[in-house]
């Protein structure tokens, strides 16, 4: 817990009065999606039907955003329905932002376990967007950090017509973290995990995802509200 604070305090600290508060809206903000299945970074979460809420605070005069995410399977599994709830900070400086992020799983052990094989696993990540294209990388840092797993996903919209968006998405990371662990003898080994797809209109996004390493795919749809 020491250690994420520290993390936090010091992003804060370098990045509190460079945003661009303009781009910015203000104030609170919540929703929820409701997804077909959960996949993550090419990865099938949870083996169901979840629902995912989420609430933002965005601060006046600097674009600073605080938030958490969650994401609810419908279905359980062995006697256990999958359940995560993450906590972030972004801090926007023009079209590239830092974010760190906490993801706690419930399942797996107490809120303020930091510990090495603890539920808890902090990453600090970069992003770049603009209208057509983006670009991020992030590195788990603290708390069960998966010896130190990267990954990094750059996105193109290729389709905007009569109200449909359409992206094309490719990531790669850590072999034995996103893909098939085979890997996991040679350390730092990076694959292709996450490639496909994504159509949205109005609310709602269908999105194809394949990944090349463990050779899965998945067609998920998600209602947003």
């Amino acid at each position: 817990m020491n250690r994420t604070g520290k993390v936090l305090t010091m992003a804060a600290a370098i990045f509190a009065g460079l945003g661009n508060s303009a781009a910015h809206a203000e104030g609170f903000k919540i929703g929820a999606d409701v997804v077909s299945s959960y996949v993550w970074r090419g990865t099938e979460i949870g083996n169901s039907p979840a629902i995912q809420p989420n609430l933002s605070y965005t601060f006046p005069g600097t674009g600073i955003v605080v938030g958490f995410w969650g994401s609810y399977a419908i279905e359980s599994h062995g006697g256990e329905r999958y359940k995560e709830i993450d906590t972030y900070v972004t801090l926007p400086v023009g079209p590239v932002s830092f974010t760190v992020t906490n993801y706690y799983l419930p399942n797996a052990g107490d809120t303020f376990d930091f510990d090495e094989y603890g539920p808890n696993t902090v990453e600090l990540s970069l992003a770049y967007s603009d209208d057509t294209f983006s670009l991020m990388g992030g590195v788990f840092k603290a708390g069960n950090d998966y010896d130190n797993a990267k990954y990094c996903e750059a996105s193109v919209k290729f389709y905007d017509k009569d109200g449909f968006t359409a992206k094309a998405i490719v990531g790669a990371g850590d072999e034995d973290y996103y893909g098939d662990m085979a890997g996991i003898e040679t350390s730092d080994t990076i694959a292709l995990v996450n490639t496909g797809i994504s159509v949205s209109k109005d609310r709602y996004t269908a999105s194809f995802i394949y990944n090349p390493d463990t050779e899965q795919s998945n067609l998920v749809f998600m209602a947003s509200f």
